[in-house]
């Protein structure tokens, strides 16, 4: 069992990137169950996303650098009346260095956004994978352990601010497990389980800010399929050990069994 002291050590490994799969569910699973260490950890996060995460400094990625570069026209000086060559180029110069200057603005503010989106993606994908880890330990699976989504989806109610939908896919293939409350990114979601034979599938769901579907990204993170997608003003986000077609294949079952206005 590991120690608060153990933990205080190991906790900025953790986020750095620094420990084994095995030592990283170690301290997770201590984390979860010491609000202290909790905590510290919370805080932790907090202050690598007010310092731009791992380093103060970033680099453009190549493809983003080469579309600003390509997206800043040359300055062309204005013609020089007759009688003042020089007065007017320098006063196209000085116009060029001043638009240059306002796309340059543009372009590092694009950047930084670029940069804090990415930043921002890689956290939650971060806690999802953390999440999925400790759901299987024992006793962590569910809070409500049930195969009847009519007690599922009411045990959420209560808990969080929108009950999440919850669909029976058993006819599918999918058997859904139960429910629990979890934290991605610092906030209470829920989590909805099912069974593909004997492979996990951790359905993380939260509100959204657009209600338009938006379209399956995919992901491979520490050795699991990760599959989100936007629908009916709720976001998704499936996890498990199962190949990525299996995934693609829940998450479209899962989609198409939604109730309108679920």
């Amino acid at each position: 069992m590991m120690t608060c002291e153990e933990a205080d050590v190991l906790l900025h490994a953790l986020l750095d990137g620094e420990l084994d799969a095995g030592h990283a569910r170690e301290v997770e699973a201590h984390a979860a169950s010491c609000r202290r260490c909790a905590s510290a950890l919370a805080q932790y996060r907090a202050m690598r996303v007010a310092m731009g995460g791992t380093n103060l400094r970033f680099a453009a990625p190549v493809a983003l650098r080469s579309r600003i570069e390509a997206a800043i026209p040359v300055p062309r000086p204005a013609p020089a009346p007759i009688g003042s060559p020089r007065a007017l180029s320098r006063r196209s110069l000085l116009q060029g260095f001043a638009f240059g200057s306002a796309l340059s603005a543009v372009a590092a503010a694009g950047a930084v956004f670029v940069v804090v989106r990415l930043d921002q993606d890689q956290r939650i994908l971060s806690d999802v994978v953390s999440a999925h880890l400790r759901s299987l330990q024992a006793d962590r699976l569910v809070d409500v352990p049930s195969s009847d989504q009519h007690t599922v989806k009411p045990w959420f109610n209560g808990r969080l601010a929108v009950a999440p939908p919850v669909v029976d896919l058993t006819a599918h293939g999918f058997t859904l497990q139960g429910g629990r409350l979890d934290y991605i990114d610092g906030k209470a979601v829920a989590a909805i389980v099912y069974r593909r034979r004997v492979h996990v599938i951790n359905l993380f769901v939260a509100p959204a800010a657009a209600l338009d579907r938006i379209g399956a990204q995919h992901e491979m993170i520490q050795g699991f399929n990760v599959r989100r997608w936007i629908a009916q003003g709720f976001r998704f986000i499936a996890i498990s050990d199962i190949n990525s077609d299996e995934l693609a294949e829940f998450a479209a079952k899962f989609e198409a069994s939604l109730p309108v206005g679920a």
